[in-house]
């Protein structure tokens, strides 16, 4: 499975692998969300498939969309392939892993923390600044306060803070970290554990266990997009954040 611009894709004994292939920061733009979701459309639809891991090529694992994505004219098709590939991640019953080897920000940080499993390496670090540059992530307001409380979802969506992997951890938003040097070898062991286990029953479980939440996270998602795209795209000051940071120059907030 080589016919991506920006990915590459292998599915073996079970397990699927996607790799982002757009270094150094593997900034996703409209293209290589294209690419993702129609690379998640042939992986996920093997019924035998245990697990997925999204990896990355690069010092980061994402630093989150192209901003220039967020434009008026682009903003639009933006969303539609992102929370395309939430959705699809969303609706399998197959494993879905994220191996975080540097920098998780903004839709990386989404990316990451919508997998089930999130393995990082030391030198990671995951952070939300889409309020830096006149918006928020949708995504991550969808699964963060389940998964690491209201306080510490707040920080992150609505401050833009950004935190290392071993806090990371320690809030429950990674589930192992490992030290870089190790970390490939890591991820193979934990992947490998996997591969003994009986697929159906694996998918099963999963589907048991995230069957209320996979309902709630979908039902958020399509009320934070609605919020994203129908009230916060009609803000001077989204596109006042967008504008700045594109002319690489502070913004001067009007505050509506």
């Amino acid at each position: 499975m080589s016919d991506y611009e920006f990915l590459n894709v292998q599915v073996s004994d079970g397990i699927g692998t996607i790799t982002m292939n757009r270094p150094p920061l593997n900034v996703l733009n409209n293209p290589m969300m294209a690419d993702f979701n129609a690379a998640l459309e042939t992986v996920l639809s093997g019924e035998s498939l245990a697990a997925v891991v999204i990896r990355a090529e690069g010092k980061a694992f994402s630093a989150g969309v192209d901003v220039a994505d967020h434009t008026p004219e682009l903003v639009g098709d933006m969303i539609r392939l992102f929370h395309g590939i939430f959705r699809k991640l969303a609706g399998t019953d197959a494993l879905t892993i994220a191996a975080v080897q540097g920098a998780a920000l903004g839709g990386g940080c989404e990316l990451a923390c919508f997998c089930d499993i999130v393995l990082a390496s030391d030198r990671a670090k995951f952070g939300q600044p889409e309020v830096q540059v006149g918006v928020f992530p949708p995504v991550a307001a969808c699964v963060l306060p389940p998964q690491i409380g209201i306080k510490k979802a707040v920080e992150l969506t609505v401050l833009g803070a950004t935190i290392r992997a071993d806090e990371a951890q320690r809030i429950g938003l990674v589930n192992g970290v490992y030290a870089s040097d190790e970390f490939d070898a890591c991820v193979d062991a934990y992947v490998g554990g996997i591969r003994k286990l009986s697929r159906p029953v694996v998918r099963m479980a999963k589907r048991a266990t995230m069957m209320v939440a996979r309902e709630q996270i979908l039902s958020h998602l399509d009320r934070a997009e609605a919020l994203y795209l129908n009230e916060l795209m009609h803000l001077e000051d989204a596109h006042e954040g967008i504008t700045a940071f594109l002319e690489k120059r502070a913004p001067s907030w009007k505050h509506a």
